[in-house]
């Protein structure tokens, strides 16, 4: 459904960002990887999109606190692929701590990497899009783009952000061929919130099993978690033209989490 479409996927060297990706490459986009990560482990995910789904893929290690690097990630995708028909902005990163106790650094770095680079990345892409008259961008929000948590100030106010700035772009465009929609994931297993089962565990005293059961059971009705198999088939279904018409939505993907 994609053949001879473009896609980058920020943040996509692991977790939802990579099932993403695979998702992407298996129905014939060429993709362009991002993220950190041991070179040799992002060189083997490189050359298994490649020979696995006859695409190319192509990886740019642009640091998402970097405007600068930013744009460079968006032209690199633009010189190898000819143009970018679809943008993800995924990248983000989590900490935990009560406001007053909220560190300022870590305030600064989760506002940058998780909202003001989703910024930067659709600021640059976008003129290709609307000159083309196509294009697909697709934020990652999170149930804490819609709801809020004790403790995660500063990830609640950058997911709410990204679900507004979804709004903004999606109306602005909204005469054109380029859509614009968020994604909110709930409890997804990505290497962020098994760091986030780990500390539940150590300071609870318990399983790492019954840690990650208390943090579904905590949120999330169905009690299992979300796949990244599962977001990767919902963001190809939003780069269809059965979704031409799905502008400025928040799609919740969480297992019943903010329907309660």
């Amino acid at each position: 459904m994609l053949k001879g479409k473009s896609a980058v996927v920020t943040g996509s060297t692991s977790g939802i960002g990579l099932g993403i990706a695979r998702a992407f490459a298996a129905q014939g986009a060429d993709v362009m990887l991002n993220g950190f990560g041991d070179p040799d482990e992002i060189e083997a995910i490189q050359n298994g999109l490649v020979s696995e789904f006859g695409v190319r893929a192509e990886y740019n290690g642009a640091d998402m606190t970097k405007r600068s690097e930013i744009k460079g990630l968006i032209d690199a995708a633009t010189a190898s692929f000819g143009k970018v028909d679809i943008l993800v902005n995924n990248a983000g990163i989590q900490y935990v701590a009560p406001v007053e106790e909220f560190p300022e650094d870590k305030w600064e770095q989760i506002i940058s990497i998780n909202l003001s680079a989703a910024f930067y990345g659709i600021h640059y892409v976008l003129p290709q899009m609307k000159q083309r008259n196509w294009g697909r961008i697709i934020n990652i929000a999170s149930a804490h783009g819609l709801v809020a948590s004790t403790q995660k100030v500063g990830y609640v106010s950058a997911k709410h952000g990204l679900v507004g700035m979804t709004k903004v772009v999606a109306l602005e465009t909204a005469e054109t061929g380029v859509t614009c929609n968020a994604i909110c994931p709930g409890w997804v297993l990505t290497p962020l919130v098994q760091k986030q089962i780990e500390t539940l565990a150590e300071r609870r005293g318990v399983s790492i099993e019954e840690a990650g059961r208390e943090l579904l059971s905590e949120k999330q009705p169905s009690k299992t978690f979300v796949t990244t198999a599962q977001l990767g088939g919902l963001a190809v279904f939003l780069c269809s033209e059965d979704a031409a018409n799905m502008r400025g939505t928040a799609l919740s993907v969480d297992g019943g989490w903010v329907a309660q």
